[in-house]
């Protein structure tokens, strides 16, 4: 069962929802099981897909194509979407005219997606995908280059140093990226802060549970 409803106010914990339609109480508690209902709360931005969003997931979704064989012009757009409404659960929608809500929530499925299936990026694709913390994380979890996409391995941001074990140091007190050892080699030569302003790389900074799953020092 499915509502809309606009938010009057916030007063705590306690939200003041006003929805368009009367509810019928015995309907909800039939469909709840007789249990104390639960509600999923799904804020709307109210921002329409930016072309920027369309045109990286389009971009994925042709490397998925090749990838696949599948052709990207018909069959390789239906298919992605009907996965991700089979796996999410997700309303049917439409990329001309969705919320920037539900294209950020696709075009992250996306991304795990290519990276959970080892899909290889064009350069191109490489360079349109985001810079943030959720891309980071993605690639240190699956060992790839955030500058290129190849095979990488965990960079600490302050280099660890000889002598020190890496079982033994603090790695919360650390910031992290994953680089190949080519540009891993390079952050060396030409030093951090002009090798994160070349490539405008943000390191990221882990949880415990984070570097525990991620395997760091391991």
């Amino acid at each position: 069962m499915k509502l809309f409803a606009k938010l009057k106010g916030i007063q705590g914990k306690s939200l003041n929802l006003e929805i368009g339609d009367d509810l019928n109480l015995m309907k909800i508690q039939k469909l709840s099981a007789g249990s104390q209902p639960t509600v999923e709360l799904d804020i709307s931005d109210g921002r329409s897909i930016s072309n920027d969003q369309r045109k990286k997931i389009y971009a994925l979704i042709a490397d998925i194509s090749i990838w696949s064989g599948y052709s990207v012009e018909k069959e390789m757009p239906q298919i992605m979407k009907w996965q991700y409404l089979m796996s999410t659960g997700e309303q049917e929608f439409s990329l001309s005219d969705c919320s920037m809500t539900q294209a950020n929530k696709y075009l992250s499925w996306i991304l795990d997606f290519c990276f959970d299936n080892d899909i290889p990026f064009k350069t191109k694709t490489w360079d349109l995908l985001p810079n943030d913390f959720a891309m980071q994380y993605r690639c240190l979890k699956h060992r790839k280059c955030c500058i290129c996409g190849k095979h990488a391995d965990i960079a600490h941001l302050k280099t660890v140093g000889l002598g020190r074990s890496r079982k033994r140091i603090n790695h919360s007190d650390y910031y992290f990226m994953a680089l190949c050892r080519t540009h891993h080699t390079e952050q060396h030569k030409i030093g951090i802060k002009t090798f994160l302003t070349r490539y405008h790389i943000k390191p990221v900074k882990l949880q415990p549970e984070d570097i525990k799953q991620l395997h760091i020092g391991g």
